[in-house]
């Protein structure tokens, strides 16, 4: 009886252990989910692009000053960045249907040249597991999820160029 414990014990922890390697090898794609653009049309997220170079995301909110001060400070970088890497940013706002007017306005007084994108009813956000916000990930040119982090301080963007260099530089 205890060897058969045994053999089961460890069949049972054979199976943990492959488990957990073949979710460590995972690719995480970026999901499919209806989103609005500024103007109010319908945006599907497949349709996020960059011709097969990198791409950032960024999850905001209007009401969000750590979201603000990091969009601000990537606007600093981002034509360097894009000359640099290609790179193209799409700023997400999970501002609800009430709030959402105001994105507009903000983009255009702050002159944000990024991609940007409303998420009113947080499908999106629920489907990319973002919990606090600012949340930045990194995709490949694949659309595959390579690097992600959540909150802001000062400097963190360059942790956001640094990943997608090193895109570009395991790729050569």
């Amino acid at each position: 009886m205890k060897q058969i414990v045994l053999m089961l014990c460890i069949s049972m922890l054979s199976l943990v252990v492959r488990g957990q390697e073949d979710l460590s090898k995972r690719v995480l794609l970026l999901p499919s989910v209806n989103v609005k653009t500024l103007q109010g049309a319908a945006f599907n997220t497949k349709d996020i692009d960059n011709e097969g170079k990198p791409i950032i995301i960024c999850f905001f909110a209007t009401w969000c000053k750590p979201c603000m001060m990091e969009l601000k400070a990537i606007a600093d970088e981002y034509e360097d960045w894009q000359e640099e890497t290609g790179v193209v940013i799409y700023a997400v706002s999970i501002d609800d249907t009430r709030s959402s007017a105001k994105v507009a306005p903000l983009v255009k007084g702050q002159n944000w040249e990024y991609e940007f994108l409303l998420d009113e009813n947080s499908d999106f956000k629920r489907a990319m597991n973002v919990g606090d916000i600012p949340h930045t990930f990194v995709l490949n040119g694949n659309k595959e999820i390579v690097w992600q982090h959540a909150s802001y301080s000062p400097g963190v963007e360059q942790e956001y160029i640094n990943a997608v260099r090193k895109l570009l530089s395991d790729k050569e």
